[in-house]
């Protein structure tokens, strides 16, 4: 899929960006919006980064579910080998008209050079980050 930084920012601010609640349900982080309240309690400190990030489908290119999902293994070790260790919570990135879910995670107290490592490792385009409460943006892999 070659496409625009222009095409990639317009399809990411549509996607919802679901975390998994701990009793249920899952809260919508959104581009340009404040992080959702109920995730407030998963930031180890009120200023923590936090970012969404996957490793499936690198480079926008479709790959089979059974690699998609050994890549997200790979990731999550990855993150787990952190120091500190981040949280870490499961999430999914929705498409606005459904056709496609990315199995993704939600991942609090991470120093932005991680993300930026973890990007380029796995081949993504972007991830979605912010800093405590405020506002959630596009950090894109340069």
């Amino acid at each position: 899929m070659s496409t625009s930084r222009d095409e990639l920012t317009a399809l990411y601010e549509r996607t919802q960006y679901r975390v998994r609640l701990a009793r249920g349900g899952h809260a919508v982080i959104r581009i340009h919006q404040p992080l959702p309240a109920a995730l407030h309690t998963l930031l180890p400190d009120p200023d923590a980064i936090w970012t969404f990030i996957t490793a499936w489908n690198p480079r926008s290119q479709h790959r089979p579910v059974a690699v998609n999902r050994m890549r997200q293994r790979q990731l999550l070790a990855r993150l787990r080998q952190l120091e500190p260790v981040p949280r870490i919570t499961t999430g999914v990135g929705v498409a606005e008209d459904g056709q496609w879910r990315e199995a993704s995670l939600f991942v609090a107290g991470i120093p932005m050079t991680s993300v930026d490592a973890l990007m380029r490792e796995f081949q993504q385009h972007a991830a979605v980050c912010g800093r405590g409460h405020e506002r959630a943006r596009l950090r894109f892999n340069s």
